[in-house]
């Protein structure tokens, strides 16, 4: 469901940019950032990239109640909401710097725009998802250092969302129990 939330999202964005900048090509790309090996994941230059960056188990609110109430006792996953953290950075060249300050304002100004996505407002979006809710992270520049240190990358500009809320709900099944409503005694089965 991460995927499929994420890659809804950079289909809105790039569908976005061809509409209002006139673009043909797609300017934002599901990637990280550095491979495991330390190379450079990225295909090409001038793009903005959508990059998970941390998942957190949502606590506020939430029911998480295993068992449904169900007469026939089906015991269901839990619900389990979360949160992610995206970082949208610009992966422009070197002499383009000023277009990548323009392409992150331009992600900035989207989410403004458009802060929230449903199955009303955004037909693309998965029938699991409900709502996606984005807020800009505001974190300091210690933790945006330790953000792209543990990435393995140099400084790009960036601004990092937080999305609220992703549910796997109850739809999968762990076990059906029937439930004993009572017990016949050996006189109450003779007797009929």
């Amino acid at each position: 469901m991460i995927y499929e939330a994420l890659s809804c999202l950079v289909d809105e964005i790039n569908e976005h940019f061809r509409i209002r900048l006139k673009v043909s090509e797609d300017k934002v790309s599901l990637s990280a950032i550095v491979n495991q090996d330390g190379t450079i994941a990225i295909q090409g230059e001038n793009k903005i990239l959508l990059t998970l960056i941390n998942i957190e188990k949502e606590t506020v609110g939430m029911n998480n109640s295993a068992f449904s109430g169900s007469s026939l006792g089906i015991n269901k996953s839990p619900v389990l909401t979360i949160n992610l953290y995206v970082l949208f950075s610009a992966y422009f060249s070197n002499g383009n710097y000023p277009e990548s300050l323009r392409f992150i304002s331009f992600i900035i100004a989207f989410f403004q725009q458009k802060s929230a996505f449903t199955r009303v407002n955004t037909p693309r979006l998965d029938p699991e998802i409900e709502k996606l809710v984005f807020e800009m992270a505001s974190i300091s520049p210690e933790q945006l250092n330790n953000v792209w240190g543990s990435l393995g990358a140099k400084y790009m500009p960036s601004v990092i969302y937080k999305v609220r809320m992703l549910t796997y709900n109850n739809n999968i099944i762990r076990e059906i129990r029937p439930v004993v409503s009572g017990v016949e005694s050996d006189n109450n089965i003779a007797n009929s």
